[in-house]
């Protein structure tokens, strides 16, 4: 199906915008030629673009939503329960998908591509939401950061780690407010795990284990590949070319892709860890203030170590990967070391162990941190737990306010507390996370990490996986 054919899709010819004024027309066509201007929605994003407009006392915060489907659906829902947002413009490329949305957003312009809606609305929006698949999340944000829009996007922030250092600048040098879509940050459980570990409940933090062994995980999100050699026609109501968006072009095929299984290829996800990962480790990076890692190395799914087709195509279905970040005062020593384990893989028995005698009641999410006074136990999206029991049953948790992730973003916006898991926390998270990716792909490799110059130091192999190649047609930036 052609982009023109489909339903809401109303991409015409168009010839590339003005250079803004301030510029030579030689710089902007050098300009031109590094974003890629092969689209009629062009955007510039290496020119000059004004700030944040000041939201005044008493008016909304016109909201733009790109991806509404699946968790895009959830983070609509959320903004249009804020008595302060409207909701003026919604953009999905799956038409079916997009109608749905409407119902719940009466009078919200319809678009299915984001550089469109970017395009058109232009100074009638304020922020936007990012829910798309992993491999768009840098183009759609950095495109609407240097328009000057305020951020929220979906974990992870983007696919690879050069996309991530890049979003992260561009949202300090622009002044926009940006939230990682961790929304467990948000609730009671977590943000009193980060105070305990702040105030050293359990001592200075000698080792932590991180794992994601959901059941059913594997079967669902985690194929074992290879795609099918020949595709098929799109259902009509998916521009599959919009969906493929900046990743090479694959021939569609039904229900390994959109609208959920994606997160299993290379071309469009990050893998297990790339994804759940952020909200395991939001916890523990915050309330240990880590910092870039030092070193990182995984050990990964024997047969997919040994499959040369699929260790091109697809993630494995179960890894362990360990970093070594620097010690701070948090830390029992000079460097810390973190292990993940997802898929089949998991933690020590020992450490299970340190929560049930069975190990097998131990959380399938969740960090356990190991400290010189005791241990601390993170369930994701559940009440953390000091151990031992008996040495903390006197301890009272501490009393936190309820807050909504989305809408303490749109408070920051709008004047209030400054909210959290912004862009300049969540970018070097992001980074160390994805990190891991690069190291699956170079299973037993340790990579030592120059995070100053984007780089890993000993093994020129693996920095080939810190940026990816777009495709033709849709450059962003250096990108």
């Amino acid at each position: 199906m052609k982009d023109s054919q489909h339903p809401l899709h109303s991409m015409k010819s168009a010839s590339p915008q003005a250079a803004p004024t301030p510029w030579s027309r030689r710089q902007f066509l050098r300009a031109a030629a590094v974003a890629g201007l092969a689209s009629p929605f062009f955007v510039s994003c290496c020119g000059p673009h004004s700030g944040p407009r000041p939201i005044p006392a008493n008016t909304k915060l016109n909201h733009a939503c790109i991806g509404v489907g699946g968790m895009g659906g959830v983070d609509l829902q959320n903004f249009l329960q804020h008595k302060r947002v409207q909701v003026v413009a919604i953009c999905d490329v799956d038409a079916n998908t997009l109608q749905n949305a409407a119902k719940s957003a009466p009078g919200a312009r319809l678009y299915a591509d984001w550089r469109e809606l970017l395009e058109k609305e232009g100074d009638g929006i304020d922020s936007v939401n990012v829910a798309v698949p992993d491999h768009t999340h840098f183009s759609a944000a950095y495109t609407a950061i240097q328009r000057g829009k305020h951020v929220y996007c979906q974990k992870p922030m983007c696919h690879d780690v050069a996309e991530v250092r890049a979003l992260t600048e561009a949202a300090a040098k622009r002044g926009v407010f940006t939230q990682l879509g961790t929304q467990v940050a948000a609730t009671a459980n977590e943000r009193t795990a980060v105070q305990w570990l702040r105030e050293g409940r359990i001592g200075k933090i000698t080792h932590a284990y991180l794992c994601s062994n959901r059941p059913g995980a594997i079967e669902t999100y985690r194929l074992p590949g290879p795609r099918p050699a020949v595709g098929q026609a799109p259902p009509p109501s998916l521009s599959w070319d919009l969906w493929t968006g900046s990743a090479p072009v694959r021939p569609y095929a039904p229900g390994i892709y959109a609208p959920s299984k994606w997160r299993a290829w290379q071309d469009f996800g990050t893998g297990w860890s790339g994804d759940i990962g952020c909200h395991i480790f939001d916890p523990v990076w915050k309330g240990l203030g880590l910092r870039a890692p030092l070193t990182v190395v995984a050990d990964v799914q024997e047969s997919w170590k040994n499959s040369p087709a699929r260790r091109g195509d697809t993630w494995p279905q179960g890894d362990h990967i360990t970093w070594t970040f620097p010690g701070n005062d948090r830390i029992a020593g000079p460097e810390l070391t973190l292990e993940w384990f997802d898929g089949e893989f998991f933690p020590p028995d020992a450490i299970r162990k340190l929560y049930s005698d069975d190990f097998k009641e131990y959380p399938t999410e969740s960090s356990m941190l190991v400290g010189t006074e005791g241990s601390l136990l993170i369930p994701h999206n559940s009440l953390p737990q000091l151990l031992p029991e008996d040495k903390f049953s006197k301890l009272e948790r501490p009393k936190l306010p309820p807050r909504n992730h989305y809408h303490h973003f749109v408070d920051a916006i709008l004047g209030g507390d400054k909210n959290e898991s912004h862009f300049a926390q969540t970018g070097p998270m992001t980074e160390a996370i994805l990190l891991g990716t690069v190291a699956i792909r170079v299973p037993g490799q340790k990579l030592e990490w120059n995070s100053s110059r984007l780089k890993v130091a000993n093994c020129p192999e693996a920095n080939a996986f810190l940026q990816r190649k777009y495709r033709d047609g849709w450059h962003v930036g250096k990108f």
